[in-house]
């Protein structure tokens, strides 16, 4: 991929390294504790929800590395790629490590969809790191209009597949609507 380095590769598979060592620090486990793993979990509604490779939130992580890419476009213009998305990994890193603190966690539980959430697995983690790193990548080799078309198609998709995306997901986080949450949970 042009601009990035072999050097490039191996410090974003060593931050997402770290980030699984972090997370594995915190108490976060390996594996969905139900004992299996998967590619794909589509059922937001279970204990497997978070604990998977993928799962209706994955299109939420390839966002943030739409946004990532353009915002490091932005304000960092002359920076080399593999420098934005070490960068990148990062930000979305310390968002997975705070996502996995008990604070969020009982926020999201509070005031989001998410009633039964008791935080990530490692292994669903890292991948949603990895998710945004393909999505950083994918902003990189496309037009912004395009990476613009893909980032809503995603959010309408997943708003009617699962009633639930990026941006209801942050708005609930930040700043809940009680009318949203039961529209939610009416679904």
């Amino acid at each position: 991929m042009p601009g990035m380095t072999q050097r490039g590769w191996l410090i974003a598979a060593g931050l997402l390294a770290l980030l699984g060592a972090m997370l594995t620090l915190m108490g976060r486990p390996l594996t969905c504790p139900c004992g299996t793993v998967s590619l794909w979990h589509g059922v937001v509604q279970s204990n497997q929800n978070s604990q998977q490779i993928s799962d209706w939130y994955s299109f939420s992580h390839i966002i943030h590395g739409f946004i990532f890419f353009g915002l490091s476009r932005w304000l960092l213009p002359r920076a080399p790629l593999w420098h934005a998305l070490a960068l990148a990994i990062g930000i979305e890193g310390v968002w997975e490590i705070l996502e996995n603190s008990p604070i969020i966690i009982e926020r999201y539980r509070e005031v989001t969809m998410a009633y039964g959430y008791l935080g990530d697995s490692v292994l669903n983690s890292v991948s949603d790191a990895a998710f945004m790193v393909l999505g950083f990548l994918a902003a990189s080799r496309m037009r912004w209009w395009t990476t613009a078309g893909i980032a809503i198609a995603f959010e309408l998709f997943t708003l009617f597949a699962i009633r639930d995306n990026l941006t209801l997901n942050v708005l609930m986080l930040v700043s809940p609507i009680e009318a949203v949450k039961a529209w939610q949970a009416a679904g």
